[in-house]
């Protein structure tokens, strides 16, 4: 295949991610062939570097953003030279395009909410159970609090997805960069409130959250969007007075929680997370705390 027949397509990467990861890859890389207008433009390591500057433009965006959107592209082009689409030296040029530092840009950091266990038990008792949307709602911020799984994971859960044994119950979901699916714990309060949802949705779904649609929030089978929960968890945050609040908030809640009272190791295998540091470096608790001292002779 020439060089100007050469496409950059997320296709390239399937059975290497999750669709999950391909759906965040298949985003960034249409931003970038936006950017570039030709496809021979795009595949010219230049490009990239005019784009990283582009980006780095907008206000709105961090560091790790920035990064993160030039690792999708780079991926992307390391499997077309994989699979002989693409020039090996072309992928090495687009490898040394560096990232943006994370020591620059430190304004546009967004601040983390950390949320209490009893501010997290105010927020996931907001929902109206007086409303069948209420319902909805109340499972799914149980469920995010519950479980510590990705919105992307939470939105997209079917009912064969959860496991329920003796005392326990577990949901197997499938996150960013797997292929294999695992394991997430999920309360037993978020299961209940699960089932007692679903015995109130009057139509079927292989889906748990469902979408409403029109102003009489009229229940359909199709799955919450991602970009709706979004505005849930923040819309109830908002009542609350907690700022900065996203689905994240949870996942970072079960995540130091889970670390802190029970075992890091858990933490790590809770979130899923490959690595434990990811787990040490984000989601444990390095506050210097009083005490420490007391009683050492």
């Amino acid at each position: 295949m020439t060089r100007a027949r050469v496409r950059l397509d997320t296709t390239l990467l399937t059975g290497q991610l999750a669709e999950n990861s391909l759906l965040a890859y298949r985003s960034d890389l249409h931003a970038y062939l936006a950017f570039c207008g030709a496809p021979e433009t795009a595949l010219e390591a230049a490009s990239l570097a005019r784009w990283r500057v582009h980006l780095a433009q907008d206000a709105r965006l961090a560091a790790s953003t920035i990064n993160r959107r030039l690792a999708a592209v780079k991926r992307v082009v390391q499997e077309a030279a994989a699979q002989g689409y693409l020039a090996a030296s072309t992928a090495e040029a687009f490898h040394r395009v560096r990232g943006v530092p994370s020591t620059v840009l430190t304004d546009r950091l967004k601040v983390r909410a950390r949320l209490t266990p009893g501010q997290m038990r105010l927020l996931c008792e907001a929902p109206d159970l007086a409303t069948l949307p209420g319902w909805r709602d109340r499972a799914l911020l149980a469920t995010l609090a519950g479980s510590g799984c990705r919105i992307s994971e939470v939105v997209t859960l079917t009912t064969p997805q959860m496991r329920i044994t003796p005392g326990h119950c577990f949901l197997e979901v499938r996150g960013k960069h797997q292929v294999a699916a695992r394991l997430a714990p999920l309360s037993q309060e978020a299961y209940r409130l699960i089932e007692a949802w679903l015995a109130r949705r009057p139509v079927a779904s292989p889906y748990v959250f469902t979408a409403f649609a029109g102003k009489g929030a009229r229940p359909t089978p199709r799955p919450l969007h991602r970009s709706s929960a979004w505005r849930i968890v923040a819309s109830y945050a908002r009542r609350l007075g907690f700022h900065d609040v996203s689905p994240h908030t949870f996942r970072r809640f079960t995540g130091t929680e889970i670390a802190t009272r029970k075992d890091i190791r858990q933490a790590q295998k809770a979130l899923g997370h490959a690595r434990i540091e990811t787990t040490a470096r984000h989601y444990v608790l390095d506050e210097l705390v009083g005490g420490l001292t007391d009683g050492l002779y």
